[in-house]
């Protein structure tokens, strides 16, 4: 009798468990990009009262007899597919539509990029999130609420007359670099047009350079001569991001021209389930996940110039065996929505089901305990 008391135990403690997946859910019925758990149930340890048998000649087979003592928590699964598409008013918000993660970092991850460029475990140590809140803040770089820098890829210049230009673009179309940066805005400086009366003074975008492994190296102003000093960032309105690409522009209000500022990269793991999750929405990779690999939003690396990332080979070429950077081609492509986040993926008409069905099983097995006391208590009292 003892048994059946453990079991229903080891119930009442997997039913606790399974409300506190529940009540996490239904908490987070708000949570942008909220990723709802679901809990599995497997059995505990049997005990075997008598074996099997496959038979003899004269003895027909037979089988096992066991008893079980309770059930424990197995897994708690996270859907990790797409949410529903709130709308905010929030220009810079952005959705993913399909796969991915945005890619967060501090602004001094690239020093590690550059320190071991062939490392690319190294970039396991960007932080996931599904959570597009994001806009550039004052000191210019492109960060979430939290403070956390955005990465993607640079747009360090336009081709001008004169250059090498590569098949399939012209005049004016942007260059982009290969390193995975933090996005921030490009600095303005003043430039001298003309000589002499025909003399003019204007401005003009400076873009930055980036160099192997991420470091960016910015224009500055050289007329104080050995105290040079950075130029400020430009300023920027009418911010947009493509939906097929995730190319961010805006209209500099220096120069009133439309300027290309980067474009936002994708974070792809080989199982998303297998993310760690961490408070604020964010995701880590460690092991369970995979590899990650960075992907541009619609396969747009090949026409944007990218064929690498800080210096690793794309994975058909690559001799390491490392799947850093791929270029998707077909099928299913990603899209950037902008103007409003994912919701939550809580469906409160199941949680509220799952509620109910734990709430009575919880209480079946309050009932095995209290039978189970009855019936010791009649044992006791056989004599009296």
């Amino acid at each position: 009798m003892t048994g059946a008391m453990y079991a229903a135990i080891a119930g009442l403690k997997t039913h606790m468990q399974n409300l506190n997946v529940i009540g996490n859910n239904v908490a987070n019925i708000n949570t942008y990009s909220y990723k709802a758990g679901r809990s599995v149930f497997q059995t505990a340890i049997y005990t075997q009262l008598t074996g099997g048998s496959n038979g003899t000649a004269t003895v027909a087979g037979r089988n096992p007899s066991q008893i079980g003592y309770g059930a424990s928590m197995g897994s708690v699964d996270v859907d990790m597919g797409s949410g529903n598409y709130a709308a905010t008013g929030n220009p810079t918000d952005c959705m993913i539509d399909g796969q991915g993660f945005f890619l967060l970092g501090d602004k001094t991850l690239p020093n590690n990029f550059a320190a071991n460029p062939d490392d690319p475990s190294l970039f396991t140590g960007l932080t996931l999130t599904r959570v597009g809140d994001i806009s550039f803040k004052a000191d210019g770089y492109l960060s979430n609420y939290a403070g956390m820098a955005v990465y993607g890829f640079l747009c360090t210049g336009v081709y001008a007359e004169g250059d090498t230009i590569p098949a399939g673009k012209k005049v004016g179309d942007p260059i982009f670099s290969d390193q995975l940066v933090p996005i921030r805005y490009p600095r303005i400086r003043s430039v001298t047009t003309g000589t002499g009366d025909d003399a003019a003074t204007g401005l003009e975008v400076a873009y930055p350079t980036v160099a192997e492994g991420g470091q960016l190296t910015d224009a500055v102003n050289t007329e104080g001569g050995d105290n040079a000093e950075e130029l400020p960032f430009a300023q920027f309105s009418s911010i947009s991001i493509a939906p097929e690409t995730g190319i961010i522009s805006g209209t500099c209000k220096d120069t009133g021209q439309t300027v290309i500022i980067g474009a936002l990269a994708i974070g792809n793991v080989t199982n998303p389930n297998g993310l760690t999750m961490e408070s604020n929405n964010y995701y880590t990779v460690g092991e369970g996940a995979g590899d990650l690999t960075i992907t541009l939003y619609g396969g747009a690396a090949e026409t944007m110039g990218i064929s690498r990332v800080n210096g690793s080979l794309r994975p058909d070429d690559d001799t390491t065996g490392v799947d850093l950077f791929t270029i998707r081609s077909g099928g299913a492509k990603e899209r950037i929505l902008s103007g409003g986040l994912e919701m939550s993926k809580t469906d409160l008409a199941q949680e509220i089901s799952n509620m109910i069905t734990t709430q009575r099983g919880y209480q079946a097995n309050t009932r095995i305990i209290t039978v189970t006391d009855s019936m010791l208590e009649e044992l006791v009292n056989m004599k009296r």
